[in-house]
């Protein structure tokens, strides 16, 4: 079927491949790419675009498995003219599309103390939508409101109490997309965070496989969590140690593999397909869930559809 597409300001590919645009670089193509030149641009195209089209809002790719097959409708990315950063006070303003540690530097240099976003891989919208934390802070604890262009075209302003915030969650619907974020965060000596920063990237580089092909923490730590997304303490069990005590360190499927350094991160040792990477995933879920008794749950998203190889 060919998809009838409103007329647009910015960039409509059709069978847009995705692996370049992804982490892992794996996976099949968009039917279409939307790169919208503005919000107006975007709500637009979306109140135009016929309601059973699929939509799928797509960051810089750091937390995600696109299938071999590709994906169904329309992907959304955002680009330049959603990456800006201001501060004005203790609030930081940030597009959708800005780096989250771009965020966290530029903030730091205002004396602004958002430095969990530092070493979180990816962009500012899969950071509210997935509400993403580091070192004890979670995106819901500094998030003032969001800026979001609806599936039917509508432009709403959420606060952080209407996010529906879980761990690692939201309650965002399908099809929304997020244009920007207001964050507050507490005064701080610029000089003391880029120290801070500074400290975390080193611990970071010297425990995650940093220079290999990965998508980041593969599946949550087994914990509970609170209403208000924040991981819930009293369990201190961690993937990892979970994964390790399996003796899937190091394990491999085709050309995936959990790392060696740290066997919570999956990782493309360079010839993976995405049947491959979700394939290893499933693996050790199943090996856990026999050693242990508990079902590890993907961090990682995983979104199109499988060759019919992968489904035999």
């Amino acid at each position: 079927m060919t998809l009838t597409l409103p007329s647009v300001r910015g960039t409509l590919t059709p069978n847009r491949p995705l692996a370049d645009l992804t982490w892992l670089r794996v996976g099949g193509p968009a039917e279409v790419l939307f790169q919208p030149s503005d919000a107006d641009d975007l709500a637009a195209f979306l109140a135009a675009l016929p309601g059973d089209v699929p939509v799928f809002p797509m960051g810089v790719g750091s937390n995600l498995i696109v299938r071999d097959g590709g994906i169904r409708g329309v992907v959304i990315r955002l680009g330049r003219g959603f990456n800006g950063i201001s501060v004005a006070g203790t609030r930081v303003t940030a597009g959708a599309a800005a780096l989250d540690a771009h965020v966290a530097r530029k903030a730091a240099e205002a004396g602004v103390d958002l430095t969990f976003l530092r070493t979180i891989p990816g962009a500012i919208g899969g950071a509210v939508r997935m509400n993403a934390g580091c070192y004890g802070s979670y995106t819901a604890d500094h998030l003032v409101q969001a800026t979001v262009v609806m599936r039917d075209g509508t432009l709403r302003t959420i606060g952080a109490a209407g996010m529906g915030f879980g761990y690692r969650s939201s309650a965002l619907p399908e099809g929304a997309v997020i244009v920007e974020a207001v964050f507050e965060g507490p005064k701080g000596d610029p000089t003391a965070l880029e120290a801070r920063m500074a400290e975390q990237i080193a611990k970071r580089d010297a425990t995650q496989p940093v220079k290999d092909r990965s998508a980041g923490s593969t599946f949550r730590n087994p914990a509970g969590f609170s209403s208000t997304g924040r991981a819930d303490d009293v369990h201190d069990l961690k993937a990892w140690s979970l994964i390790d005590a399996a003796g899937l360190r190091g394990a491999r499927r085709g050309g995936a593999q959990m790392s060696e350094k740290h066997p919570n991160f999956l990782i493309n040792t360079g010839t993976a397909t995405a049947a491959d990477l979700e394939g290893l995933g499933e693996d050790v879920r199943k090996r856990v869930f026999q050693i242990s008794g508990l079902t590890l749950e993907w961090e990682i998203m995983r979104v199109g559809e499988k060759t019919p190889e992968a489904d035999a």
